[in-house]
């Protein structure tokens, strides 16, 4: 009876975790809405740097007492983290400038594929059958969201496939910390850091900061849209979600951002919709189905470190 107990609870969980990460897709998917008007009035590193200090100083706020017993190797691993996550925006955006918007989507939500193979490098955790083909299918499901007939590669398609790399580093890495830290210490850190890291970058590389722009008040409202929710909350579910899904299974569940983004951009900036993206949707979901039936390695990874810690 306990037992069938545990094992009903861990399904919740491993449910719930998988709605936070939907939920975070579905916010992001929403951004691209306000980042594209924002970056009309903000420079974009910039735009960086105030959405992830607000992010910050919320989660500092919130979170004061967890702040405070933070130790050396929290503070390591969620720099780290940052590092990433901070690469990975910088270059998505400058790879913008380069390349078109579908290709942009397309080529960042490569990490699903990446992910796998990564997680097996750095986590040892071979990735199975389900999990590559799961990958496989959400790659062709997001080729007919985001392609258009441009496939040539050019110099932004370049950055942002390192933009999409590092987005896959910061995934496997949260998998590999959330196993012996805190998710939301990480949670505050890896925000400082990319704070950090875009006020640095942005003043070196972008001039004197103007705050003109928040006179505006539409301006003001949709960078603390990108601090509080898009950033704060959707990253905070992101790292406690991933400690209850494997890393393969949270890429392809976080690509959904695509799908959502679609969604926005049809009510929001009136863009068509095609019977070929209604095909990559449903691949997007089919392949999500099938990464949620692969076995949670996470989880079992979890158990034989608690078995050797009590024979110790």
């Amino acid at each position: 009876m306990e037992a069938t107990k545990g094992k009903m609870n861990d399904k919740t969980v491993k449910l719930l975790a998988s709605a936070g990460l939907l939920l975070v897709t579905i916010v992001w998917g929403s951004a691209f809405v306000v980042m594209k008007n924002s970056m009309d009035v903000i420079k974009p590193t910039y735009l960086l740097a105030y959405r992830f200090t607000i992010a910050t100083a919320g989660l500092i706020l919130i979170f004061r007492k967890q702040v405070k017993s933070m130790t050396w190797a929290d503070i390591k691993c969620g720099a780290l983290l940052g590092i990433f996550l901070f690469i990975s925006y910088y270059f998505q955006t400058y790879g913008l400038k380069f390349t078109t918007a579908s290709k942009n989507a397309f080529i960042t939500t490569l990490y699903v594929i990446i992910v796998p193979f990564l997680h097996w490098f750095f986590n040892k955790v071979k990735p199975s059958g389900n999990n590559i083909t799961a990958a496989c299918i959400a790659v062709v499901g997001l080729a007919l969201l985001s392609l258009k007939g441009d496939l040539t590669v050019n110099f932004g398609d370049f950055l942002t496939f390192i933009c999409g790399f590092c987005f896959a580093l910061h995934m496997v890495f949260i998998d590999r910390y959330t196993m012996c830290y805190s998710p939301i210490k990480l949670t505050v850190v890896q925000m400082a850091s990319c704070a950090v890291f875009a006020w640095l970058v942005a003043a070196v590389f972008e001039g004197p900061c103007d705050l003109s722009a928040f006179t505006d008040r539409g301006t003001v409202v949709s960078v603390l849209y990108l601090g509080v929710i898009s950033s704060m909350l959707c990253f905070l579910l992101q790292t406690v979600g991933q400690t209850y899904l494997s890393a393969s299974t949270s890429s392809i569940l976080l690509s959904f951002e695509s799908v959502f983004g679609l969604i926005f951009s049809v009510i929001f900036l009136q863009e068509s919709v095609t019977a070929r993206m209604l095909l990559g949707c449903a691949l997007m979901f089919a392949a999500a189905i099938l990464a949620e039936r692969t076995p949670s390695q996470k989880k079992k990874a979890k158990k034989r470190k608690s078995e050797e810690t009590a024979e110790v």
